[in-house]
């Protein structure tokens, strides 16, 4: 992993997590400029941003970092709940992290799962976050509210990895490549995009029994409390209030079914965004369009 980004030094941080135990959170940084993290979503790693990180660390202090569950931060098993793997728990981490590395303040860039852990950062930690770059995605309350039969055929994932353990970790498990291979695949950019380096760590993890179920957790989570604590928050008429900029794909089924911005503005005071010409893997199909906007945005 850490030939995908040269010039980043590989370090691990350990704490205890109040409710969840010890918890390790693997990151990479460079840069001397202002702290700027990036979260990756499923079923990836930091790898995610070896097209991008590079360029930005020579304007940014960059702390790429694997969320729990993934890459090689710590995967605990799943409480009955799924609050261990709450975006509120996944959260803390990377609060934590930067804590650690000592910055109270910074800015955050997230795609995918990370741009779901980013909101309910923004919104429990809102100040240690200045600006906030949320990549394909709409609010996951929104998601589950607007669930359309094009949006479920899409996204079946959504509604496969949520069931009870351990039926998808099982079935995931008989062939790992096979699931990458159909899950990645089988949208807009295929898997070309994805370099040979980044592929096999994405495929090494998915054969990793734990890892699996870290991800499944994740989406149950997802489906269930992550959910209370976002209808308490919009019960509470609470919103983020710093920068919100919010790209998505224009070829994308977050495109096709939702309306970002409007989606984004029920949960968010100050938003702006638009597409990009790409699908859903924006830091791997657009880097060059997403290294625009993040230098232009995050100022």
């Amino acid at each position: 992993m850490a030939h995908l980004l040269p010039g980043f030094t590989s370090s691990q941080f350990t704490y205890f997590h109040p409710t969840d135990g010890e918890i390790t959170i693997s990151y990479q940084k460079a840069g001397n400029g202002p702290p700027l993290l990036l979260l990756h979503g499923f079923p990836q790693s930091k790898a995610i941003w070896h097209l991008t990180a590079p360029q930005l660390s020579e304007r940014f202090t960059v702390i790429a970092s694997d969320l729990r569950g993934y890459g090689e931060s710590s995967k605990p098993l799943g409480n009955t709940d799924h609050s261990n793997y709450s975006k509120r728990s996944m959260a803390m981490d990377q609060v934590e992290l930067m804590r650690h590395l000592g910055y109270n303040e910074f800015h955050l860039l997230g795609h995918d799962r990370g741009g779901r852990v980013s909101h309910r950062l923004a919104a429990d930690y809102p100040e240690c976050v200045q600006q906030v770059m949320v990549l394909d995605i709409s609010p996951t309350l929104a998601m589950y509210e607007q669930t359309s039969m094009a949006f479920a055929r899409g996204y079946w994932h959504w509604f496969f990895l949520i069931q009870k353990a351990p039926i998808p970790e099982t079935m995931i498990s008989a062939d790992a490549e096979f699931f990458l291979k159909q899950f990645m695949g089988g949208r807009y950019a295929g898997l070309d995009i994805f370099a040979k380096d980044c592929w096999n760590e994405y495929v090494s993890a998915m054969q990793d029994p734990s890892c699996v179920h870290a991800m499944c957790e994740d989406y149950r989570a997802a489906s269930t409390i992550d959910l209370d604590h976002d209808r308490v928050d919009i019960t509470a008429g609470k919103k983020l209030q710093m920068p919100l900029r919010v790209l998505w794909g224009e070829h994308g089924l977050v495109n096709a079914c939702f309306s970002p911005l409007n989606d984004w503005r029920k949960v968010a005071a100050n938003v702006s965004g638009k597409t990009l010409n790409s699908g859903h893997y924006i830091p791997e199909e657009a880097p060059e369009e997403l290294l625009a906007e993040a230098l232009a945005f995050f100022q």
